[in-house]
C-alpha cells in the first residue's frame, strides 16, 4: 500500500480529531491533575503523528534519494528502487529527476572516458605514422650531407628514397585532412550520373602493375560494352574502389583473384568487391574501418598504405547514404558490399 501526502494528512487529521473529541468528552470527569496528564497525552500523540508524517514523507524520501545517488555513483543502476512505502509526489518527482540526471551524467562521463582513450590512441598512432617517413627522409638526407653527395649513384638512390618517404608523408597528411573534413561534415559530394564500368576499368589500369607483382587477377563482371550508370560522386567513388581493391591486393594470396560485381535492384545497384585472399577473423571485422587499425601488425610499416583507406571508404559510402557490409572467413576470402542509386533522369 502506498500513501500519498493527501491521504496521510486526512489520516492524521482524523486521528487528531478523535483524540480531541475524546478529550473534550471526558474533560468534565478529569481533575486538575488529570487535565494536565490528558493534555500531555494529546501533545505527545499529536507530536508523534506529525513527526511520523514528516519522517515518512520528507526525511525517509530524502534518505532514499541519497541512497539512490550513492548507488548511481557506484553505477549500480539496476539496484536503485523506484518506489518507497509512502509516495510524496513532489519529492518522488525530484528524486526521479535527480536519478535520471545522475544516470545521464554518468553515461556522458563514460562516453567522455571512451573518447579520451580513443583520442590518446589516435594521437599515439598519428605521431608514430608521421615519425616513420620523417625519420626515413631525414636519415637519407643527412647521409647525403655527410659525404654521400659526391657519389652520383648513391645520391640518386638516396634522393629517390627520401622523395618516396616524403610522398608517403604527404599522402598521410592528405588522408588525415580528408578524415577530419568527413567527420566535421564539411565535405560535399558532387553527385552526377556516370558510367561505373568505365571508372572501374580505369582503376584496374591504375592498379594492374601492383596486382601483377602479387600475381593477382582483377575481374569485372560486366558484359563487353555494357554501361552501368550510377548517381554518385565519381571522384569519391574512384577513391573507394582504389582503396578497396588496393587493400584486397595487399592482403591477397599469390595466384588469387579479385572480383567487382554489380547487382541491379529496383532503385539501386549493389556493388560487391570480393576476393579469395587470407580473409579476416571475426574479432577484427568490426574494427577494420577504424583509423590506423591493421589486422596484420607485421605489415604495419607498409609505406604504400596510410592506414586510413578503409576509414575514408566508410565515410564516403555513408555520405552517399549507404554503408559497407563485410562478410569474411579466414583463408577463404572477404566480401564487401554497399549500394549506390541508379542514374537520375535529366
Amino acid at each position: 500500500m502506498h500513501l500519498n501526502s493527501r491521504t496521510l494528512t486526512l489520516l492524521i487529521s482524523l486521528a487528531v480529531a478523535l483524540v480531541l473529541t475524546a478529550f473534550l468528552a471526558l474533560a468534565s470527569y478529569f481533575s486538575s491533575e488529570g487535565l494536565k496528564v490528558a493534555l500531555a497525552l494529546v501533545f505527545v500523540s499529536c507530536f508523534l503523528l506529525v513527526y511520523f508524517s514528516y519522517e515518512a514523507l520528507v526525511f525517509r524520501e530524502i534518505k532514499h534519494i541519497y541512497s539512490s545517488l550513492d548507488k548511481v555513483k557506484r553505477q549500480e543502476f539496476k539496484k536503485v528502487e523506484s518506489r518507497s512505502i509512502f509516495t510524496a509526489d513532489p519529492l518522488t518527482k525530484i528524486k526521479d529527476e535527480i536519478y535520471q540526471i545522475a544516470e545521464r551524467k554518468q553515461q556522458e562521463i563514460d562516453e567522455l572516458k571512451r573518447l579520451q582513450a580513443m583520442r590518446r590512441e589516435f594521437l599515439a598512432d598519428v605521431s608514430h605514422e608521421l615519425k616513420t617517413p620523417i625519420f626515413a627522409a631525414q636519415g637519407f638526407i643527412h647521409t647525403l650531407l655527410d659525404g654521400a653527395m659526391d657519389d652520383p649513384n648513391v645520391r640518386e638512390r638516396f634522393l629517390q628514397k627520401a622523395a618516396k618517404s616524403l610522398d608517403g608523408l604527404d599522402a598521410l597528411v592528405q588522408d588525415l585532412i580528408s578524415i577530419s573534413q568527413f567527420e566535421k561534415g564539411v565535405v560535399k559530394m558532387n553527385k552526377r550520373n556516370f558510367d561505373v564500368v568505365q571508372l572501374v576499368h580505369e582503376v584496374f589500369e591504375q592498379l594492374e602493375q601492383k596486382a601483377a607483382q602479387h600475381e593477382i587477377a582483377l575481374h569485372l563482371e560486366a558484359a563487353p560494352g555494357q554501361q552501368i550508370i550510377l548517381f554518385a560522386d565519381p571522384n569519391r567513388m574512384r577513391q573507394v574502389f582504389i582503396n578497396l581493391i588496393d587493400n584486397a591486393i595487399k592482403y591477397g594470396r599469390r595466384g588469387g583473384n579479385i572480383w567487382i560485381l554489380f547487382d541491379e535492384g529496383r532503385k539501386k545497384y549493389t556493388v560487391t568487391v570480393k576476393d579469395d585472399g587470407s580473409g579476416i577473423a571475426q574479432e577484427h571485422i568490426n574494427r577494420i574501418f577504424e583509423r590506423f587499425y591493421r589486422i596484420d601488425k607485421s605489415r604495419a610499416r607498409d609505406t604504400s598504405s596510410t592506414g586510413l583507406g578503409l576509414a575514408i571508404c566508410k565515410h564516403i559510402v555513408e555520405a552517399h547514404r549507404s554503408f559497407i557490409a563485410v562478410k569474411s572467413e579466414v583463408n577463404k576470402g572477404t566480401t564487401l558490399r554497399f549500394k549506390l542509386p541508379k542514374a537520375k533522369k535529366d
